[in-house]
C-alpha cells in the first residue's frame, strides 16, 4: 500500500506547483447495497439470503496537450467489514492502478493509445467496461486509431503473460496461466464504424489467443485462436430507434475445444411515444451447444457488459452459462420520465433455451426488472428491484429442483454515485 499513498502524493505535489497546465482530477465514490436472494442462480429453501455494502473509490488524473495525453485510474473495492480494525493492511488487497494509458496524436487523423485502458464499441455487447461491476474491466493494449468525418478504424493488440522474462533463460518463458472468464493471452481486433444521418454499421473482427498446456497441465503447449466477427447496426429518426447485432464465432476455445456454428443475432426496438414514455421490444438469440463432443455450437459474448443484457440478476452469460443450451429472450420494457431529474425503467424478459434440454423442456422462466433513478446536485441515487419466475427448466439447467428452491427469487439493490471533480485547467 505504501508505494500507492506515496504515488497519490506525488500527484498532488505535482498538480499543486502546476496548475497553470492542462491538467483535470477527479473522482467517484459508489457504494452500493444489495439484497440476494436468487441472484445468479435460485436460491435454496433453507439457505440465508445475502446482503451486503461494497463501495467503488476512484481518484483520475488526466494531463492533456496538443502532442499527447495521459491518465491515470487509481481504484479499490472495499467492502463494508472486510477488514478488522486496526489492521495494518488491505486484508482483500483490491487496490489497483485501474487504467494507466497515453495516447499520442501522429497526425492526420492517427492516433496511438497505449497501456491499461477500458475498451468500450456500440452497445458493449462484446467488448465493455462492465461498468456496473464495481471492480469493472479493462484491457492492457496497444491501439492504432484513425478517425475522419463520420468515420473511424481502431486495431488493437494485446500480449499477457505471467511476468516478464526478457533473458530467455527462465521456464517461465511467457506462459500465461491465467484462466477463467476467457482470459486470453493474445487479442487483436480490428473496429471500423461509419456513421450518416439516421443509420450506422460497425464491423468487429476479434481474435483471442488462449494459453494451451500439455497433458500434464503444467507445461505450455502452444494457444488455440478463437474468432469473433460481426456487425451492429443502428437506426435512429425521429421518435423510431432501432438496433441490431449480428455476430459469428469460430476456431477454438479454451481447451482446445472446437467452435462451430455459433452465433447471436439481436433486434431492438424503441419508440418514444411522448416527451415521458418510452417503450421497447425486442429479442436476442443465442446459440447453444449441440455438437459432438470436443466440439461445440454455442456462442458466449465474451467481454461485453454482459449484466445490461438478458436480465439484471445476471442468470446468463455472467460468470455462468458457458457452452450449455443457449438462449432466446424476448423482451419488453417502458422507461417513463418523472420530472426532469429522475425516472423509472421497467423491464420483462421471458427466457428460453436456444437447444433443448435434457427433459425436453426448453422453457426457463420470466424475469421482470425495476430501476427508479434520481439525480441531485453533484451526486445521483438509484434503487433497484427484480423477480424471477423460474419454469421447470430453470431449475433443471441450474441443477437444482423447485422443492429444493425458496419460493421467491429476488434481488434488490440501492447505490449512491458521486463524481466530484476536484481540478479542470483544460476551460
Amino acid at each position: 500500500m505504501k508505494k500507492y499513498q506515496y504515488l497519490i502524493l506525488c500527484l498532488f505535489l505535482f498538480i499543486a506547483n502546476y496548475t497553470f497546465a492542462q491538467f483535470t482530477l477527479d473522482g467517484e465514490f459508489r457504494p452500493r447495497t444489495e439484497y440476494r436472494h436468487g441472484f445468479g442462480s435460485p436460491i435454496a429453501e433453507d439457505t440465508d439470503a445475502g446482503f451486503g455494502v461494497a463501495t467503488r473509490a476512484r481518484l483520475n488524473f488526466g494531463y492533456n496537450t496538443e502532442n499527447y495525453k495521459f491518465y491515470l485510474s487509481l481504484q479499490d473495492v472495499l467492502t463494508w467489514g472486510e477488514n478488522r480494525q486496526l489492521l495494518p493492511a488491505d486484508a482483500n488487497n483490491s487496490f489497483a492502478v485501474f487504467e494507466a494509458w497515453g495516447e499520442l496524436n501522429l497526425g492526420k487523423g492517427f492516433t496511438t493509445k497505449i497501456g491499461r485502458q477500458t475498451i468500450d464499441y456500440d452497445d458493449q455487447r462484446i467488448l465493455g467496461s462492465v461498468g456496473w461491476a464495481q471492480q469493472a474491466r479493462n484491457h492492457d493494449a496497444a491501439l492504432l486509431k484513425y478517425k475522419k468525418d463520420n468515420f473511424l478504424l481502431d486495431v488493437g493488440l494485446a500480449f499477457n503473460q505471467d511476468k516478464a522474462n526478457l533473458s530467455g533463460f527462465s521456464s517461465v518463458g511467457t506462459e500465461y496461466s491465467t484462466t477463467g472468464f476467457f482470459s486470453y493471452k493474445t487479442m487483436q481486433y480490428l473496429y471500423a464504424k461509419q456513421s450518416w444521418d439516421t443509420f450506422s454499421g460497425s464491423l468487429l473482427v476479434l481474435n483471442n489467443g488462449f494459453q494451451e498446456y500439455e497433458d500434464d497441465a503444467t507445461t505450455p503447449d502452444g494457444t488455440s485462436s478463437l474468432v469473433t466477427i460481426g456487425t451492429h447496426l443502428a437506426y435512429k429518426k425521429g421518435k423510431l430507434g432501432v438496433s441490431s447485432n449480428l455476430f459469428l464465432q469460430t476456431g477454438k476455445r479454451q481447451g482446445e475445444i472446437d467452435v462451430k456454428g455459433a452465433y447471436l443475432a439481436s433486434l431492438d426496438l424503441n419508440y418514444k411515444t411522448s416527451n415521458k414514455v418510452t417503450l421497447g421490444a425486442g429479442f436476442e438469440l443465442i446459440s447453444g451447444n449441440d455438437a459432438d463432443a470436443g466440439e461445440t455450437g454455442a456462442f458466449f459474448p465474451l467481454y461485453g457488459t454482459n449484466h445490461k443484457f438478458n436480465g439484471f440478476m445476471d442468470y446468463f452469460y455472467v460468470g455462468n452459462h458457458a457452452n450449455s443450451v443457449g438462449l432466446l429472450d424476448v423482451h419488453i420494457s417502458a422507461n417513463f420520465k418523472l420530472n426532469d431529474t429522475s425516472s423509472l425503467m421497467i423491464k420483462a424478459l421471458n427466457f428460453s433455451g436456444e437447444q433443448e434440454l435434457a427433459s425436453g423442456d426448453k422453457s426457463l422462466g420470466t424475469e421482470l426488472d425495476l430501476v427508479f433513478s434520481k439525480k441531485f446536485k453533484g451526486y445521483g441515487l438509484a434503487v433497484g428491484y427484480s423477480q424471477m419466475f423460474a419454469n421447470d427448466g430453470m431449475y433443471e439447467l441450474k441443477g437444482t429442483t423447485k422443492d429444493a428452491s425458496a419460493g421467491s427469487q429476488n434481488w434488490a439493490w440501492a447505490m449512491l454515485t458521486i463524481k466530484p471533480k476536484f481540478l479542470n485547467t483544460t476551460k
